[in-house]
């Protein structure tokens, strides 16, 4: 079933910050953090899984932190979701084979048909055009704060 965690909610947006506030070199967890507000001890599980996931690549170190393993037009928010999706537990109701008639052939086959449409367009949603939100919104990126191109 397709739920919407806190978890979840947390690796959107520490991707899109990585994305967006990235300079020259890797985003640290408390950077994240800091902008964010997302506790650390989620932050942190959830940024392990995206690099197992190849969403992320984690680099180490005093100067280390998380950079994109792939181009952000590359990277899609139903990306994030199948990443976060491989560590939720929790069952899911629509595979459960006992229940009425009603349930098993009406409702949850319309649940999992909505749930299918929502997941396709969550593949459609690429971190670049969430960054190009963000930029229209005027939301500040510290990396762009940081350049100076004065010669």
């Amino acid at each position: 079933m397709l739920r919407f965690s806190k978890k979840m909610l947390f690796a959107i947006e520490a991707v899109l910050d990585i994305a967006y506030h990235a300079g020259t070199g890797p985003v640290q967890s408390r950077e994240i953090t800091r902008r964010q507000g997302i506790p650390r001890r989620y932050l942190e599980q959830a940024l392990q899984q995206l690099v197992r996931e190849n969403v992320l690549v984690g680099i180490r170190g005093p100067k280390g932190g998380y950079r994109l393993a792939r181009e952000r037009r590359r990277i899609t928010v139903g990306d994030i979701v199948t990443a976060v999706r491989k560590t939720e537990t929790t069952d899911d109701p629509l595979e459960d084979t006992k229940g009425s008639d009603l349930g098993t052939k009406v409702v949850r086959p319309l649940w999992s048909s909505l749930q299918d449409t929502l997941f396709d367009q969550l593949q459609d949603v690429t971190i670049d055009a969430l960054c190009q939100k963000a930029s229209e919104a005027g939301i500040q990126s510290e990396s762009r704060k940081n350049l100076d191109f004065t010669i």
